[in-house]
């Protein structure tokens, strides 16, 4: 009897959620149907989900050869994105490996001082963070962006936490055979923190991708937008064109989709462990 209700209560469980998913596809759903529609179909009611008539070569031109270069966002976005969280990787490894593995005084302070810093909004740090830019020559440039997002305090908090449940058995063995901190970290360390850095990887390429603050205060000149960037000129240039701004949308996400499923198991696994542990 008890296994009965087991399996009908895992049965309406699934059900529920499988619900719940297809409702909070539905605009995802829409979008790629509206992005291979002629114009005139994108508001027919009752929904096409499958349109009758294919309208995807002409939007897609639209989109990629169009009086926008999206191209140019396209590749400005990666290029930005991947800098971005190979080095948010590499800087908050290092940190979190720090305050979690080497004995020195003052370390519960200094991560004490790193969490006090959360509580500031971005926001409230844009005019001296202007300043300094300026000041350095690096306004209207990538690089400004990339040096302001490459560090945080946030994944480093996350690695931290995982890395306190890595035995430090392993570390000692290692000192015992005469490795030192960088042998111990790039050999020992980042292979055992795969699932944290994969999730910290995938969700910081995420943000950095979606970013529209930054771009939109420290990047001035039209050659050097990203994608958020260049989806607000879509929006002034097509603006009762729907399947086009559909269509541009749908190419904008494709590379968050690919690098997500790719990679969703170690997310999962990583959040999961990176919450518990320590």
């Amino acid at each position: 009897m008890i296994w009965i209700k087991n399996r009908l209560s895992k049965i309406i469980t699934t059900v529920i959620m499988t619900a719940l998913s297809v409702f909070f596809l539905i605009p995802l759903l829409w979008m790629t149907s509206a992005a291979f529609k002629f114009e005139t179909d994108v508001m027919v009611f009752p929904i096409q989900w499958i349109p009758e008539t294919i309208n995807v070569v002409y939007n897609f031109k639209a989109v990629w050869m169009g009086s926008v270069p999206f191209y140019t966002f396209y590749l400005n976005s990666i290029k930005i994105s991947l800098a971005v969280t190979l080095l948010t990787i590499a800087f908050s490894s290092m940190a979190a490996y720090s305050l979690t593995k080497l004995r020195f005084r003052g370390r519960d302070l200094v991560f004490i001082l790193l969490l006090s810093y959360m509580i500031i909004p971005a926001q409230a740090t844009l005019v001296p963070r202007f300043l300094l830019v300026r000041w350095f020559g690096l306004y209207d440039t990538h690089a400004s962006l990339i040096m302001m997002d490459m560090f945080s305090i946030y994944f480093t908090f996350l690695l931290r936490q995982f890395m306190m449940g890595v035995n430090n058995d392993f570390i000692e063995a290692a000192r015992i055979d005469g490795a030192g901190h960088f042998k111990i970290f790039w050999s020992i360390m980042l292979p055992l923190c795969k699932p944290i850095l994969a999730t910290v990887g995938i969700i910081k390429f995420i943000w950095s991708w979606n970013d529209y603050q930054n771009p939109l205060i420290f990047l001035i000149s039209r050659e050097l937008y990203t994608i958020p960037l260049g989806m607000a000129l879509f929006r002034d240039d097509y603006t009762n064109n729907y399947a086009i701004m559909m269509m541009a949308s749908l190419s904008a996400i494709v590379p968050l989709f690919i690098v997500f499923i790719a990679l969703q198991k170690h997310v999962i696994k990583g959040i999961a462990l990176g919450g518990v542990k320590g």
